[in-house]
């Protein structure tokens, strides 16, 4: 199989059929073989049942549906484990992304050589104050700490080599990294395309204020993560010995000025360098536990899906 679709969605009713239909035009005329993953997100609206009634026409549309929403991460993960293309292109399921960006996107992956080919909307038709800016602020940041040198991190349509997609694990909110998370997995070639955006048709926006401060604070987890996930003892223990250290280098000062400079000064714990001392070592314990106690759940952990699926279609 050439192809895998992968969309996540949520509450995306009006515009499945029309986007699947898109989609299967594009496919049919570049003569790919393929499948389209639809991965409801927990919708309360129609979805589901606009998602039974495609896979009856289409054998080639298959669906998974969440009991709950779970988020676009565990979804975009749920999809990943299914499919079965040699590329695995995603994309949203509001029709701001183009189905004709297909074919180019197939090309880089497969003649290319590219791991993952991650699309940019140089031109966008979102809210300038509350998407556009907090948009480009994210992505400016996201650069400076991962490294990898992506225009936009959180553009919804991206290809993939099959084998990337399945030694690599999307959870959280860790979607908007998805480009980060390869690289760290050792997938280095890591290209990108001006894609074209389309203003929404159906529905409104889910992205709100939260998501972009959450986006901040996944952003300092993946960092965290790709640095000291494997090894934390080297932060925290480097961070609690140098804390320590501080600490009983005041102690070591308080105790000389005491015994030998000053013996009939005031007292030693009516001195603020006592209080720093005593900071400082405690902190630096502290550290050095949590550090040694993360070595312990990493080696310890068991890992399972952070989702619950209740339907499942065409597999």
């Amino acid at each position: 199989m050439n192809i895998s679709v992968v969309i996540p969605l949520l509450n995306e009713e009006e515009s499945l059929e029309e986007l699947h239909d898109w989609i299967v035009r594009v496919m049919k005329s570049n003569q790919y073989s393929y499948e389209i993953l639809f991965i409801d997100d927990g919708s309360n609206d129609g979805s589901w049942d606009r998602i039974v009634s495609l896979a009856r026409k289409n054998p080639c549309v298959k669906g998974i549906r969440f009991s709950k929403n779970f988020g676009k991460s565990q979804a975009l993960h749920a999809g990943f484990l299914q499919a079965r293309g040699e590329v695995v292109i995603t994309m949203d399921a509001d029709l701001q992304d183009n189905p004709e960006e297909i074919p180019e996107l197939f090309e880089m992956i497969s003649k290319d050589s590219f791991d993952l080919v991650s699309g940019w909307k140089k031109v966008r038709y979102d809210s300038v104050f509350s998407k556009n800016l907090p948009s480009k602020l994210f992505n400016w940041a996201a650069r400076r700490t991962s490294g990898v040198r992506l225009h936009d991190f959180n553009c919804g349509l991206k290809a993939f080599r099959s084998d990337v997609v399945k030694n690599i694990e999307v959870s959280g909110e860790m979607h908007r990294y998805i480009p980060v998370l390869v690289k760290n997995a050792g997938y280095p070639r890591i290209g990108e395309k001006i894609v074209q955006h389309q203003a929404r048709k159906y529905g409104r926006t889910k992205f709100g204020m939260e998501r972009f401060i959450n986006g901040f604070l996944d952003l300092i987890t993946i960092w965290f993560v790709s640095k000291f996930g494997r090894r934390p003892m080297h932060l925290f223990g480097a961070l609690g010995v140098l804390m320590f250290i501080i600490g009983f280098g005041f102690a070591i000062y308080l105790g000389i000025d005491k015994l030998f400079i000053n013996p009939y000064d005031r007292l030693i714990t009516d001195r603020p360098q006592f209080f720093v001392a005593l900071t400082a070592m405690i902190i630096g314990t502290q550290f050095f536990l949590a550090g040694f106690l993360g070595e312990i759940v990493l080696r310890n952990k068991k890992q399972g899906p952070s989702y619950k699926i209740i339907d499942r279609l065409n597999e």
